[in-house]
């Protein structure tokens, strides 16, 4: 009987590994199949439908190449500041994301021939009668899209406060909960934005600042860019291309160029002490942004989370209740969706009831943070409490105490020495998420480094930098709340 139990899991352990093996493989009963990096939350270019699937022009546009060239299309979802990282690191063969054909990104990458003719748009508040063309965003905030042309040409704006975003979708609700003064990005995209509904009060300057094509990025001197463009090619000759335009923009497609007239620059790359030593000052910039959201994040979490650890022991059993669901709430959500609720959702939610109300990003920062953190100190807080011997009362009862001054005096001073420990986890863990902020557009030390790799595309030693910088960080923290708790502890003061 083990015999046979142990043959069956066997056999069904190497079925696994064969099914797996052949999941992984870049070969396939069908022939080839290329791995293509993608946003999904680019409409009508590229997103995601109802139930999920990939769906828009480009998503149909290279099934379309795969189909003419013969090789299977295995899509990959990929940031768009993170595309070419992936394509220099071949992890991906190919990507489809509406990318602008540029000098400098062709000096990273290689691009098929164009299959889209774009160009940028400046969006508005509909009630903004002030900006009538590029000229009059100098002086005014404006949000783009970190990594995109729109970012590149919003800093032609003289004196203008840029905010970048990880999508074109963040950028616009940023517009639209009247934090940002205008927002530049592809016209197709913010013109299916405004048309589709999903975004009320929102208009386009009528001005095209840029004429802009869009390619197929692969890696450089891949083997897979001639047979890319060979599908482009036969999609372009037999009609395949103006239908699947059509569809999309029910309009017929206008004639694109085979290739663009790029002067190649000189290849005048840093080497990558040099690279680090220019961004350290940016770096550090976004350091100390990091750390004072830390400070004040974890103090204002120190004060709500010592009220609701004590609420928690409270005897008024209701009381007690709303401390323990706050706590389940915070510990049992992710604080990225804590961020988008209270950044984007409450004024959003606030303004439909006809209220004008946007958020400060270091308030909304600090706001979510602190309330992240607190419900983490206040278990803290209770198992500190809890761990003083009852004795402790008992005396301090005998002597006259009431029971806020022997919280005050006696039970809490004893307690916050043993919590000393995991609040200095807390706080460590609180300086390495304050990197989730940057999804609002704040230029703390992750952030810092994700404009500096969009510039330069040199992701290795910027994120190397950043990680050493947060390294730097934690451990003078550690030593910090080391000596504190040695400077509190009476027995090793002696």
């Amino acid at each position: 009987m083990r015999r046979g139990i142990f043959s069956s899991l066997l056999v069904g352990v190497c079925c696994f590994l064969l099914v797996l093996g052949g999941c992984g493989s870049g070969e396939d009963a069908g022939g080839k199949s290329l791995r293509v990096g993608t946003e999904p939350a680019y409409p009508p270019m590229e997103f995601q439908g109802q139930k999920g699937e990939l769906q828009g022009f480009s998503i149909d546009l290279m099934n379309a190449v795969g189909s003419a060239a013969g090789f299977k299309v295995n899509f990959q979802s990929v940031p768009f500041d993170g595309l070419i990282s992936a394509l220099q690191a071949r992890t991906i063969d190919a990507a489809i994301s509406s990318m602008t054909i540029t000098k400098e990104r062709a000096q990273a990458v290689s691009f098929s021939r164009p299959y889209f003719k774009s160009g940028l748009a400046i969006a508005i508040r509909t009630n903004n009668q002030d900006i009538t063309s590029f000229d009059k965003l100098n002086n005014q905030r404006v949000a783009v899209q970190i990594g995109t042309t729109g970012a590149a040409k919003a800093k032609e704006a003289k004196g203008a406060q840029i905010r970048t975003f990880d999508s074109t979708p963040l950028a616009l609700q940023e517009l639209a909960n009247g934090n940002v003064d205008a927002m530049i990005g592809d016209a197709p995209v913010i013109a299916y934005a405004i048309n589709s509904g999903n975004l009320q009060g929102i208009k386009t300057v009528q001005e095209l600042l840029t004429e802009e094509y869009y390619g197929i990025p692969t890696p450089k001197d891949s083997t897979n860019l001639k047979l890319i463009n060979q599908g482009l090619t036969k999609i372009f000759n037999n009609g395949t291309y103006a239908q699947i335009y059509q569809k999309w923009f029910k309009t017929t497609p206008p004639k694109l160029p085979e290739s663009l007239d790029l002067i190649p620059q000189a290849d005048s790359s840093p080497n990558s002490i040099t690279v680090l030593i220019q961004a350290f000052p940016l770096l550090l910039q976004g350091a100390l942004i990091t750390l004072q959201l830390t400070i004040f994040s974890v103090f204002l979490g120190l004060i709500v989370g010592s009220l609701i650890g004590i609420a928690r022991l409270s005897h008024f059993t209701p009381l007690g209740w709303a401390a323990r669901a706050y706590i389940d709430f915070f510990r049992g959500t992710p604080l990225l969706v804590q961020l988008f609720m209270i950044y984007y959702g409450i004024p959003a939610v606030v303004q439909n009831l006809g209220l004008d109300f946007s958020f400060n990003r270091f308030a909304a920062a600090v706001v979510a943070l602190s309330l992240n953190s607190a419900a983490y100190i206040a278990e803290i807080v209770r198992a500190g409490i809890q761990s003083i011997e009852i004795g402790q009362s008992e005396a301090a009862k005998s002597l006259g105490f009431d029971a806020v001054q022997t919280m005050c005096y006696v039970i809490f001073p004893q307690a916050f020495r043993r919590m000393l420990p995991p609040l200095g986890n807390e706080f460590i863990s609180m300086l390495k998420d304050t990197s989730l902020v940057a999804v609002i557009s704040f230029d703390e030390l992750f952030r810092k480094g994700q404009l500096i790799v969009a510039q330069n595309y040199r992701p290795f030693e910027i994120y190397a930098g950043v990680a050493i910088i947060y390294l730097c960080l934690t451990l003078l923290s550690s030593q910090m709340f080391s000596r504190l708790e040695t400077w509190m502890n009476p027995v090793k003061q002696k």
